[in-house]
């Protein structure tokens, strides 16, 4: 008896056996791609997790659905031939899978529209937003800030707001009262600018020559009657992805210190001021 009859007379154990290969297979196709990544440097680490992320989404579900096709060949007698003449996509939607070719198209589409890769901090459907932990074949895994893991099918996902695009700017805005001179505002603001500027330089983004292309600096006046409070003034800088959310809680630390030490004061809301100055009115009449 040779040993392919072995294996037809023994199902069992041709299943257990095929279910040790496709395991092995696993863990060294996925070791093998890590070991290729360590030894080379020519993309970046953050497309490299990614990569490595997605194959091994890949070799996973390709060994379960084989280990799923070979067991069913031990028990359903030319099995073969009805695959072949059913084929192979109208078995998957034979199965009821149409939900899952849907999650496992949005997730290759992922990653080769490069929409995001593993480590970058995202905004899912202007609802979810965090850390890319683990891009799967038919899943996103997601670290919130509060630290639980969100897990969202592929298909599901309809808007990605990327905060890692190599770039991004800093946008502060601030509404001043009405009150105070707009001249003399700039002059202050401008004054932040400086103080952000030498303080975050490491997070401004370098052109070629290692100048900034884009430091902190007044962008104007972006609404004389904002809300019907005040006039809204702008700062903008251009960082580095990563220094984002630090440059931008420093930019707002030296801002609002800058007009406190100058005694400018916010605008703030018309309802309560008018409700306060009739208020006084009535105490003195």
């Amino acid at each position: 008896m040779d040993w392919i009859d072995y294996l037809h007379k023994y199902k069992l154990t041709s299943i257990f056996i095929a279910i040790m290969i496709a395991w092995l297979a696993v863990i060294i196709i996925n070791k093998l791609v890590q070991n290729f990544f360590k030894r080379t440097h020519f993309i970046e680490e953050r497309k490299e997790q990614t990569i490595a992320s997605m194959v091994h989404s890949l070799t996973k579900y390709t060994a379960t659905l084989s280990i799923i096709f070979f067991a069913i060949s031990q028990y359903v007698e030319h099995f073969g031939r009805v695959l072949a003449g059913a084929g192979v996509v109208g078995v998957v939607v034979g199965f009821g899978a149409q939900s899952l070719i849907k999650d496992i198209l949005a997730g290759i589409f992922l990653i080769y529209e490069k929409q995001l890769h593993k480590g970058d901090f995202i905004m899912i459907n202007n609802t979810f937003n965090g850390t890319v932990e683990d891009i799967g074949l038919r899943y996103l895994k997601v670290r919130e800030w509060s630290g639980r893991l969100l897990t969202i099918s592929n298909g599901e996902i309809k808007q990605i707001h990327n905060y890692n695009i190599n770039r991004m700017r800093v946008i502060e805005r601030m509404v001043i009262s009405y009150r105070e001179n707009p001249e003399i505002i700039f002059k202050i603001l401008e004054e932040a600018c400086e103080k952000i500027n030498e303080t975050k330089w490491d997070c401004l983004k370098l052109d070629g020559e290692n100048g900034p292309i884009e430091p902190f600096q007044v962008y104007g006046m972006t609404s004389i009657n904002a809300s019907f409070r005040g006039i809204e003034y702008t700062i903008t800088g251009l960082v580095n992805d990563d220094d984002y959310w630090d440059a931008g809680k420093e930019a707002r630390r030296i801002i609002a210190q800058t007009l406190y030490d100058y005694g400018i004061k916010l605008a703030e809301d018309t309802m309560l001021v008018k409700q306060v100055e009739a208020e006084l009115l009535s105490e003195r009449s």
